[in-house]
């Protein structure tokens, strides 16, 4: 794991004191690397020992010690693809890294996920009169492949990847109505905005984002993938995944809790389109 990786999942095991020196960090590595403690500790507001004491409990010997670690989580992997990925890797080496990489982070998240969050979530979704799925960018994609599932649970359910569209349908939402917005980092103005007029025309709003972020602050209720992935300087990857299986457990738990009569009509949506298919070759057995 690297430093960035690191402070993230260790954000809320910090002093509040130490949690400033965090989001300075977070927020410009490079200037921190390039950074005397004194000038880092005046950008966090804090005190140099607190600067040391934070340095410290990232495992390091100390700030030289730690902004070595840092230049080399920035130097690790090439810009805009993943940050395990190097130019000199063979197509077995990439690909492996890949595979290993999400493994690994979605395991992460598996650990930390916050199942009453989920719980509170499906509650709120099987009592829902319509659902809509928003994201931007990345997340669009997980957003449409919510609106593929939910869309056969004989519930309205709509998707919008245009944020004027998104705009046009969270003012046009009423009580009863839930909005679930996606994004990884949570800091995308729009979706900020959008959360809010929901929220003003009585929707809830249910984020995929971040935990603290600007985006999971203006939402009613926050699951947080807890997948570090640095999407301002890499292409999305293993935060993407997590969240489509995010998406796959609110679908799980949706079609479990509207009971075996809702079952049944799902058994009754698979074989209208199964036409629509070849017929499967048989199984053999080895």
């Amino acid at each position: 794991m690297n430093i960035l990786e690191q402070i993230t999942l260790n954000l809320e095991k910090l002093s509040k004191s130490e949690r400033k020196v965090a989001n300075v960090i977070q927020a410009s590595p490079k200037t921190a690397i390039h950074s005397s403690i004194a000038a880092l500790a005046k950008m966090a507001d804090v005190s140099e020992p607190t600067v040391n004491r934070f340095c410290r409990r990232m495992d390091t010997k100390g700030f030289p010690d730690f902004k070595l670690h840092l230049a080399q989580s920035l130097a690790n992997g090439t810009p805009y693809v993943n940050r395990h990925v190097e130019e000199t890797d063979t197509v077995e080496d990439y690909t492996n890294k890949i595979y290993e990489a999400t493994l690994a982070s979605l395991d992460r998240s598996r650990q930390m996920v916050d199942t009453a969050a989920i719980n509170r979530a499906v509650d709120i979704l099987t009592q829902a009169k319509k659902i809509s799925f928003f994201g931007l960018g990345a997340s669009a994609a997980v957003a449409q492949d919510a609106l593929n599932k939910f869309f056969r649970f004989n519930v309205p359910v709509l998707s919008f990847q245009d944020a004027l569209m998104q705009r046009m349908s969270c003012i046009n939402s009423t009580e009863g109505d839930v909005v679930v917005l996606i994004s990884h980092t949570g800091r995308t103005k729009s979706l900020v905005e959008i959360a809010a007029m929901a929220k003003e025309n009585d929707a809830t709003v249910i984020a995929i984002t971040a935990k603290d972020s600007p985006l999971a602050h203006a939402c009613h209720l926050v699951i947080s993938t807890e997948i570090p992935e640095d999407t301002d300087l890499y292409m999305p990857m293993a935060s993407r995944i997590g969240q489509l299986v995010i998406i796959d457990v609110l679908a799980t738990g949706f079609t479990l809790r509207r009971g075996s009569k809702f079952r049944d009509n799902l058994q009754k949506v698979k074989q209208g389109i199964k036409d629509s298919r070849f017929t499967a070759p048989p199984i053999t057995k080895t």
